[in-house]
C-alpha cells in the first residue's frame, strides 16, 4: 500500500490519523468524513462541505497524542469559531504539523475500542472492547487470533462486560452487528496482509445511529531495524 511505503521511506514510526483512516477505509471499516487543510481558506471550504459542527485536529505522523498536546478543538459550529480554533492549533503545533484535519463531529453516547496487535507467539490478534476514557481504567477488552470468522467477531461482542451497550441503549437503536463484525474481521485481514503494520488502535469507535465509526485511529509501523 503506497501510504505505508511512503511513510517507511520517510522513516515515520506511525501514520498520521488521516492516513491511518485511509488504510481502514481501504478495508471497508467506517471512518469519519474528513479532509486535510493546508490553510484557513481550505479549512473553511471543507467545513462547509462536511457541514457544521466539525472538529479540528493538528495532523502529523510524529504527534500521536494530540489531546495531551491540546491540538484538538471540538464542536466548532461556524466560520468564526473555525478561524479561532484553526489559529490556536496552528500556534500550539508550531512547525510540527503537516496540516490541520477538518473532521465531521460524530455524536454518540457509546464508545468502543478496536485494534490490532502482534503477539510474539500467535501473530496478528484483533482487540475489541469498551472505548473512550474507560479503556485503560476498566480494561473491558477481548482478543482473537486472526484470521477471524464471523462467529469469532460475534463472540467477542458477547464477551465484554459492557455488551448491553451494543443492544438498544437510551433510546438509540442496537448496533449494526454485521458492520461491526466485518470491521473486526477486516482488522485481522490487515494484520495478515500488511506485514509492515505493527499495531492499530481505533479509539474511540463511536456508534453513530447504529453504525460503528472510527473517530480516531493510529496505525503504528514496525521498526524497520528489526
Amino acid at each position: 500500500m503506497k501510504i505505508i511505503e511512503d511513510a517507511i521511506k520517510r522513516g515515520d514510526k506511525a501514520l498520521s490519523e488521516y492516513d491511518s483512516k485511509k488504510v481502514l477505509a481501504a478495508y471497508s471499516i467506517p471512518v469519519t468524513k474528513e479532509f486535510i487543510a493546508k490553510d484557513l481558506a481550505q479549512a473553511k471550504k471543507f467545513a462547509n462541505q462536511i457541514g457544521y459542527p466539525v472538529v479540528l485536529k493538528g495532523s502529523s505522523s510524529t504527534l500521536t497524542h494530540k489531546t495531551e498536546l491540546n491540538l484538538v478543538e471540538l464542536g466548532i459550529d461556524d466560520d468564526d469559531a473555525l478561524s479561532r480554533a484553526y489559529k490556536a492549533i496552528e500556534e500550539r503545533g508550531k512547525d510540527q504539523l503537516d496540516g490541520i484535519l477538518v473532521q465531521e463531529m460524530v455524536k454518540g453516547e457509546r464508545e468502543l475500542v478496536a485494534g490490532l496487535i502482534r503477539d510474539p507467539q500467535f501473530g496478528p490478534c484483533v482487540m475489541f472492547g469498551l472505548g473512550g476514557i474507560f479503556t485503560e481504567v476498566l480494561k473491558d477488552v477481548t482478543f482473537r487470533v486472526a484470521p477471524l470468522e464471523k462467529i469469532d467477531a460475534l463472540e467477542m461482542m458477547e464477551e465484554i462486560k459492557a455488551k448491553k451497550m451494543l443492544g438498544e441503549f437510551r433510546g438509540k437503536p442496537a448496533v449494526n452487528k454485521e458492520i461491526l463484525a466485518q470491521a473486526l474481521i477486516n482488522l485481522g485481514k490487515i494484520g495478515l496482509e500488511i506485514d509492515e503494520i505493527a499495531e492499530i488502535d481505533i479509539n474511540p469507535m463511536i456508534i453513530k445511529d447504529d453504525i460503528p465509526v472510527a473517530v480516531d485511529a493510529l496505525v503504528v509501523l514496525k521498526d524497520s531495524a528489526h
